[in-house]
């Protein structure tokens, strides 16, 4: 049992996470900070957090957990906001989605106070933001990568793992460069392609009208396209390096299809779907 969250961030990430930790009695009180002021007024009215703090180091003072659920361009600005008041005793975690920037960020920020940290990634969301979208289910069942470094404190470790198992996730742990090039083949490239091909489509004089036509597997296709552009922007620029790697490879097979579809092959371009046909059929969406 946690005495106090100190949330800073009351979107649908950190939201959740409130709503999630107080359904599981893990917390007596939650203290939130969001940029937006109309979004913790919001919070508060749904019942996702107690009290409004007025800056982000007031939502941590007193909490013995904090939660940053901020882009991860924010982290660093965030930590710098809070440091004087984070202590050895205090877990302090974050949702984003690449971690090899979020620790750089924390290793220059927090110093002496960095094995408070420990670095997470839920593998949950929706195409929706806002604290209105918040739902204590979102990371029932969900797989939550924990990446702690050399300096975490092994304690904050095994607590942040705890946290995540009494809200009904699946924990791994890895190593922060191998989750961010693992995740940059999984999910920062399959939104590149997704917002690359609606930007093709619409870019188009009939574009519209293409759209119009499309059907059940455009929309599941399509469908992460629709996600919050300015915290794609940021990952895909924090794991740029992994992400267009992930690209290149990407761009080869699809040349590689390309020269089969134009030289009429046949064979070979059954071959090529099969395969990927198979390796797609025999994929299921691990919870572990």
């Amino acid at each position: 049992m946690f005495e106090q969250l100190g949330l800073i961030g009351c979107g649908l990430m950190g939201g959740s996470f409130a709503m999630a930790l107080r359904r599981a009695g893990l917390v007596k009180r939650i203290v939130g900070y969001s940029k937006s002021p109309s979004t913790t007024e919001r919070a508060r009215q749904m019942g996702v957090i107690d009290v409004e703090a007025p800056s982000a180091l007031l939502a941590v003072s007193g909490a013995d957990i904090v939660l940053l659920a901020v882009p991860v361009a924010a982290t660093e600005a965030t930590l710098k906001a809070i440091r004087h008041l984070v202590t050895k005793d205090m877990l302090v975690m974050d949702v984003g989605s690449t971690k090899r920037d979020v620790i750089d960020a924390a290793r220059r920020v927090l110093r002496e106070q960095i094995g408070s940290f420990v670095p997470c990634h839920p593998i949950t969301g929706k195409e929706v933001s806002g604290v209105e979208h918040a739902d204590p289910d979102l990371y029932t069942g969900r797989q939550v990568i924990v990446t702690p470094i050399e300096r975490t404190d092994p304690a904050h470790a095994q607590r942040a793992v705890a946290v995540w198992e009494a809200l009904g996730c699946h924990v791994r742990q890895m190593a922060p460069d191998a989750h961010d090039a693992a995740f940059a083949a999984v999910s920062h490239l399959p939104h590149l392609i997704a917002f690359a091909l609606m930007q093709g489509i619409v870019s188009q004089d009939h574009g519209k009208e293409y759209l119009s036509l499309g059907g059940p597997g455009f929309r599941d296709f399509s469908r992460i396209a629709a996600s919050d552009p300015k915290m794609w922007r940021d990952i895909m620029l924090a794991n740029r390096h992994e992400l267009l790697a992930q690209s290149r490879i990407f761009q080869r097979a699809l040349q590689s299809f390309e020269l089969m579809i134009e030289s009429e092959n046949a064979n070979a371009l059954e071959d090529a779907v099969s395969r990927a046909s198979q390796a797609r059929a025999h994929w299921r969406m691990s919870s572990r």
